[in-house]
C-alpha cells in the first residue's frame, strides 16, 4: 500500500476535515454527569413524603451532592451506559399535633444518602441511608422510621427512572440514529451478521467499561459501617501497634506518603501513595504469594455521614485471579481477609459495633 501522499488516492484513508463520526460508526463517549445532576435533582427535589400521617410532615428539599462519573457510549445506535455515583438528598420534617393547621411542635432536617449507585448493579435497588440531624430522641427516631417506611420506596422509584433514562441513552437519546431491525425477509446470513456485530460491540465496550483492566485481574469493592468517628478507623489502619493488637501479628507501617508498610508478618507489603488524615488512604498493595512485581491499588475512603457513624469504602483494583502457585482463590481470599481479619476484628476489639 502506498504511503500517505503517494500513489493512487483511492487507496488512501484520510481524516475527514469536519471530524464527523458518520452514523456513529466509532464508539463515542458522552459525558452525562451534569445531565445526571439535573435529572436527579428534578426527580428527587420537593417530594411530599408524609403529609400529616400521625402528625408527621416530611418533604425532600434539594439534591445537595452528586459525586462520581456518568457517561454513555454510543455506536451505530447502540447505547451502553456507565455510571458510579454517590448522592445526598436533604429533607425537612415537622412534628405537629393532630390538626394540620397547628403550629409545628418541632422541626428537623435530615438527609438521604445513596453511597453507591452504579450501572453494574442496575438490576438492583441501591442502599439508602436516612439521617435525622440534631436529634436522637424518640421523635427523631420516629421521623427516621417514617421516612424509611414511606420515603424510601418513593426515592427508589425515582432512582429507577434515572437508571432507565441512562439505559435509553441519557442526553444522547435524541441524537441517536436508530438502526432498523432486520426485516423478516432478510437473509439468514444478514441476520447472523447483525448478531455478530452486536456481540462484538458489546465486547468492545465491556473492555472500555473495565478501563482496560488486564485479563486475569479483578476489582474488589466493599462498604463497611462502624460506630465511631471516621478518623478513629483511619488512625487504627495507619498505626502499627494497633495493627499488631487486632491481628495478633507483626506489622510495620510508615505514616508518610512514599513510605512502606508490612502487615501480617510480611504476608502483605506495599507503599503509601496518597494520605489525607481521616479521609483517604491510597496504597500499592500485594501478597507475598503473588507473582513477583504484581501490585494492586487499594483506595480507602472515609466518610462520617452523622456523628459517631463512620463509613469506609474500599476499592481494590488489579487483584490477580491466581497466585504464583496457580491457586485460583486469590479474589475470594482477599475479600474475606478484608471483612473477617481486618474490619470485623476492628469492630470486635475496639467496640465499634458488629
Amino acid at each position: 500500500m502506498a504511503k500517505y501522499g503517494e500513489g493512487d488516492k483511492r487507496w488512501i484513508v484520510s481524516e475527514r476535515a469536519d471530524g464527523t463520526n458518520v452514523h456513529n460508526w466509532h464508539w463515542a463517549e458522552r459525558d452525562c454527569l451534569e445531565w445526571s445532576r439535573s435529572l436527579l435533582s428534578s426527580l428527587l427535589s420537593d417530594l411530599t413524603i408524609l403529609d400529616g400521617d400521625g402528625g408527621i410532615f416530611i418533604r425532600t428539599k434539594t439534591l445537595d451532592k452528586l459525586d462520581g462519573e456518568a457517561y454513555v457510549n454510543v455506536r451505530k445506535g447502540k447505547v451502553i451506559p456507565g455510571y458510579e455515583l454517590s448522592i445526598s438528598l436533604s429533607f425537612e420534617a415537622e412534628a405537629r399535633s393532630d390538626s394540620a393547621d397547628a403550629e409545628p411542635l418541632i422541626r428537623f432536617t435530615g438527609s438521604v444518602e445513596v453511597p453507591y449507585l452504579a450501572d453494574e448493579n442496575a438490576g438492583e435497588d441501591p442502599e439508602l441511608r436516612v439521617v435525622v440531624r440534631d436529634d436522637d430522641g424518640p421523635v427523631g427516631r420516629r421521623i427516621k422510621d417514617a421516612f424509611i417506611a414511606k420515603g424510601n420506596p418513593v426515592v427508589l422509584e425515582r432512582i429507577r427512572s434515572y437508571v432507565q433514562s441512562m439505559s435509553n441513552g441519557g442526553p444522547a437519546k435524541d441524537e441517536l440514529e436508530e438502526k432498523k431491525a432486520p426485516s423478516s425477509s432478510a437473509k439468514p446470513q444478514e441476520k447472523a451478521s447483525v448478531a455478530v456485530t452486536a456481540n462484538r460491540d458489546a465486547a468492545d465496550i465491556a473492555v472500555k467499561k473495565q478501563k482496560k483492566e488486564k485479563e486475569g485481574f479483578k476489582t474488589i469493592k466493599l462498604t463497611e459501617r462502624f460506630s465511631c468517628r471516621a478518623r478513629d478507623i483511619y488512625e487504627i489502619l495507619m498505626d502499627e501497634n494497633r495493627w499488631k493488637g487486632f491481628t495478633q501479628s507483626n506489622a510495620r507501617i510508615s505514616k508518610d506518603v512514599g513510605g512502606q508498610f508490612s502487615l501480617f508478618d510480611g504476608s502483605i507489603t506495599g507503599i503509601n501513595e496518597e494520605l489525607q488524615e481521616g479521609k483517604l488512604i491510597v496504597q500499592k498493595w500485594r501478597f507475598s504469594s503473588w507473582v513477583e512485581g504484581i501490585y494492586s491499588s487499594v483506595r480507602l475512603d472515609f466518610d462520617e455521614p452523622e456523628p459517631g457513624v463512620a463509613i469506609v469504602k474500599l476499592i481494590q483494583t488489579g487483584v490477580p485471579e491466581e497466585d504464583r502457585f496457580g491457586n485460583s482463590t486469590v479474589i475470594e481470599n482477599t475479600e474475606r481477609g478484608w471483612r473477617e481479619l481486618i474490619f470485623h476484628k476492628i469492630r470486635a476489639l475496639f467496640g465499634f459495633g458488629i
